[in-house]
Order: structure tokens, then sequence, then C-alpha cells
């Protein structure tokens, strides 16, 4: 896993050997900021993290200053529905067709049944790139003609994995957030549509944020999130950004679930994401 996340974040920790010439067991607190902001760590959290520390920083003590992001409450709880429904939430070219197949495929090596929605019917590329996955995968897609009602889609994909007995329901959306209006109203309806085809559905609501944006993109999360309330949060591209620091933000200011870090484009290409590898992967390239 360590290794994975050193993957994961090798341009983040190129970036950071520039501002840190050699590994050191004791660094200053003016050189731990240079590297929170060098990362992409916003500045007003950076300025909280370094607040209590003293002027010379060890290893323990920046690792607790950082651990205390994730500090919060949580629901990390995956209920015991049979089909469990999962919405997949987020903007075009966020990465969401891919993670949906990552995810398929993980339940899929868990020896769990998935069938998928495509519930993105505004872009027809949608639909073909996840029916493509589908076949690849070899699961069952409930898929319909550009311009369909999405929330049609949700009910039948509801409807037949009840049906057939499946355990894990995938259903892709629309994120097209120039209509912020028209898509609000649209996920409102798949999230009522659902519950009318099973109670509770979906059971969870999870928004892909594309790694490479950084910071900037949890102003898009907090947009979603006002829409229809995000239960978690998966991390895509992280591997092609030395933004890695963004994560730090993303936590602080969403108080939610990061569930998943995305390594690659590959089906297998997605790994459970763990604070605290996550921290020491960065402190590595910092102290001896």
């Amino acid at each position: 896993m360590f290794k994975l996340f050193k993957k994961v974040l090798g341009k983040t920790n190129d970036a950071i050997k520039e501002v840190v010439v050699e590994k050191k067991k004791e660094i200053s607190k003016e050189e731990f900021e240079d590297i929170l902001l060098e990362a992409d760590v916003n500045y007003e959290l950076a300025e909280r993290l370094l607040e209590a520390l003293p002027e010379k920083v060890n290893r323990l003590q920046a690792f607790n200053s950082m651990i205390s992001v994730f500090q919060y409450t949580a629901d990390w709880k995956e209920h015991g529905a049979k089909p469990y429904v999962e919405m997949i939430i987020g903007v075009n070219g966020a990465g969401k067709t891919t993670t949906i197949s990552k995810l398929a495929y993980r339940y899929q090596q868990e020896g769990k049944s998935v069938i998928l929605g495509a519930g993105d019917t505004f872009r027809a590329a949608a639909i073909e790139q996840l029916s493509r996955w589908a076949e690849k995968l070899n699961i069952p897609i409930v898929a319909t003609r550009q311009g369909h009602d999405p929330s049609a889609v949700v009910y039948d994909t509801i409807e037949s994995a009840k049906a057939k007995g499946i355990d894990h329901v995938i259903i892709d959306t629309a994120g097209r957030l120039h209509t912020q209006t028209n898509l609000s109203e649209e996920l409102k309806k798949m999230i009522r549509v659902a519950g009318k085809s099973m109670e509770g559905a979906p059971h969870r609501k999870m928004l892909i944020l594309d790694g490479t944006q950084g910071s900037s993109s949890i102003n898009q999360a907090k947009a979603f999130d006002a829409m229809i309330g995000i239960d978690g949060i998966i991390i895509t591209k992280l591997d092609g950004t030395a933004k890695g620091g963004s994560v730090l933000s993303i936590a602080d200011e969403l108080q939610m679930p990061i569930f998943y870090i995305g390594t690659g484009e590959q089906p297998k290409d997605l790994i459970r994401f763990k604070a605290n590898e996550y921290i020491n992967t960065i402190l590595d390239e910092i102290f001896i």
C-alpha cells in the first residue's frame, strides 16, 4: 500500500524535493510552511497547522499536526442493503466513468455481483463509454439513448437488480455544472425515484473530484453537497499532479470521508484512502 501511495504522490513528492534540499531530523517552521504551500495546501489551513508547532519541527510533530485534519466525525458505514445503490456524482472530465469501472471491478473481486446504470443521458459519449466498460468487465448495464429521462434509468436499474438478486447498483449521473439549476433538479428527481424503487436508496452518493484541480475542486464539492448532500469522496488523477497536499484542504473544508484514491486508468487502479499512509508518504520525503 505504501508503494501505491508513493506512486500516486510521485509528482507531489518531486515538488517537495525542490524545497527540501536534504532530509533532516528537524526542519524549521518556515520550511514546513513552504513545503505545505508547494504541495497545494491552502494558505489558511497551512497557517493553522503551524500554529501549535515549535520553531523546529520533527517528524512526529509534523505528523500529529497533519493527521489532526482528519479527526472529524464521518459516516464510514456501508448499509447491509441488497442491492446496495450508489450514485456517482461529479463534473464532466473528473473521471466518473472510469471510477465506476474501478468500483465495479473492486466489488467483483470481493465476489459481489454488480449492475451499472447509464444515468448520464445528456452525453452519448458517456453512455457509450460506460457500455464499453460493462462489456469489458462482463457485467450488465441499463442504458438508453441520449436525451432520455435519467430517472427512468435509475428506476429500471434498481428494479433489474432486485429481480436478479444483484448485490451492487452503480449509477452514473450528468455533471454539467454550467446549467446548475437544471442539473440540481435532475439529480434530486433521480434520488426521489431511487427511493421509490427501493426505500433508503441511494445508500451512498459518492462525489468524484479531479486531483489535478487541487484545492479549487472544493467549490465544486460544496455546490454538489448543497444540491443533494454528498456522503463521500473519491479523488482521481492525483498521480498526474504535484497538488497532492490538496487532499488535506479537501478533508478540512468538506469534513466528509475520502473513501478511495484513483491510481491510474485501469479498473484495478483504485485504493482505499488511509490518512496515516498518505501523510507518512509525504513526510518520508522531508525527514530522515
